[in-house]
């Protein structure tokens, strides 16, 4: 029996830190990522190939809600986000990237604490790989996983982001904001 294929809707909107690309389907958000990552074609055909669903613009009923969460985010005033999501991956994928939602709005944590929160304290390599392959930036916070030293390392967005999102966090807290 061949499975339905569903619509994943994509929609671009500006950012203030450059334009992103939204994707969605009737379950939920299943892309946030910056229009100029390099992989972002790739990740749309993963994704088409996982849901078994075909990819085209258009409208869904989430991107009110995630545009509104996001300029609320931006602004400082939302510090979690409260809208479904779907992301598909391995299991090992999918364990990473609910822990990374599991990191609160203002914190840093380094990718070694990430694998002994997954209880794979050896998954060092493996955690980082997973991290840059979630799909929803912002949303799971990947941008919150830092070097063991406090250095910036390893974000798709780029680091001038990363730091960018850290430092909305860090000023919205009353945090000093990090260093270059």
């Amino acid at each position: 029996m061949i499975k339905d294929i569903q619509t994943i809707s994509i929609k671009e909107f500006e950012s203030p830190i450059g334009p992103m690309i939204a994707g969605a389907t009737e379950q939920g958000i299943c892309l946030l990522e910056f229009t100029d990552r390099k992989i972002l074609e790739a990740e749309l055909k993963a994704l088409s190939k996982l849901l078994n669903a075909q990819v085209e613009d258009g409208d869904n009923k989430y991107f009110p809600i995630l545009e509104k969460q996001l300029e609320e985010y931006y602004k400082g005033e939302r510090k979690t986000f409260g809208i479904p999501l779907l992301i598909p991956g391995t299991d090992f994928q999918q364990s990473v990237w609910k822990e990374l939602l599991n990191i609160p709005y203002g914190v840093t944590r380094s990718y070694k604490q990430q694998s002994m929160a997954l209880k794979k304290p050896e998954a060092i390599r493996a955690v980082a790989h997973a991290n840059g392959m979630n799909r929803i930036a912002i949303i799971i916070p990947c941008h919150r996983v830092i070097g063991n030293n406090g250095s910036l390392t390893g974000y798709g967005g780029g680091l001038w982001r990363k730091k960018w999102l850290l430092d909305l966090e860090a000023k919205a807290m009353g945090q000093m904001q990090l260093a270059v």
